[in-house]
């Protein structure tokens, strides 16, 4: 069983984690003190100090923290659906499904991700997103193995293509909510593009078996 005193630890992280979280996404980062994360998570600097390092710290564990919660059912989904074609599809549609329950998480991810930060480094890198990276770019090289997808194109370029889509998609739909910009689309709208996308670098269903079998022959 967990300590009292390790109970208490976990708990003023979480408090933190999550006023800051909160306090990014109503205020922005640059605008966020680590004096107002602490008033809200009610602790002190010192212990933003111990369990995050910094502000990037705790806006990194945000991140973290997301993706150790998807990433298992993400897992999951791949090891029980045979066909890449299915898993790529259903990987989308579970990332789109978690950000779009979470509207602090879905602002975050999108206006301050991609950000890079006074060291220089793009704070989306924590190990939960680059192994999402490696479980997509897994899917699009069996794709891509399988003889599935347009010759010349590789599997990571369209990864890039594909986040870009998405994010671009949900980042100008979220700002269109609070401004006068025009992208006043719904998210079905968004998921048919996005496999409007793939199926330009996918070849069409069945002419990947047609051309093994032809080369039998």
């Amino acid at each position: 069983m967990r300590s009292p005193a390790s109970a208490h630890a976990a708990s003023s992280r979480d408090r933190i984690r999550e006023a800051a979280k909160s306090l990014f996404a109503k205020h922005g980062y640059e605008s966020t003190s680590t004096l107002s994360i602490c008033r809200l998570a009610g602790t002190s600097e010192s212990q933003l100090l111990k369990h995050f390092s910094s502000k990037q710290g705790a806006l990194e564990a945000i991140f973290q923290d997301a993706w150790e919660q998807i990433n298992p059912a993400l897992h999951l989904a791949v090891e029980s659906i045979p066909n890449p074609r299915e898993r790529l599809k259903m990987l989308i549609e579970m990332v789109l499904n978690f950000l779009e329950k979470d509207h602090d998480l879905r602002l975050l991810f999108l206006l301050e991700g991609r950000r890079i930060r006074d060291d220089g480094k793009f704070v989306v890198l924590v190990p939960g997103f680059l192994e999402f990276v490696a479980l997509l770019d897994g899917v699009l090289k069996q794709l891509k193995d399988a003889g599935e997808m347009v010759p010349g194109v590789e599997p990571q370029a369209v990864r890039s293509g594909l986040m870009g889509a998405v994010e671009g998609l949900m980042r100008d739909q979220l700002i269109a909510r609070s401004t006068k910009f025009p992208a006043h689309y719904s998210s079905e709208s968004i998921r048919t593009i996005c496999f409007r996308f793939l199926g330009a670098f996918l070849q069409p269903a069945g002419s990947a078996e047609e051309a093994s079998a032809l080369s039998r022959h």
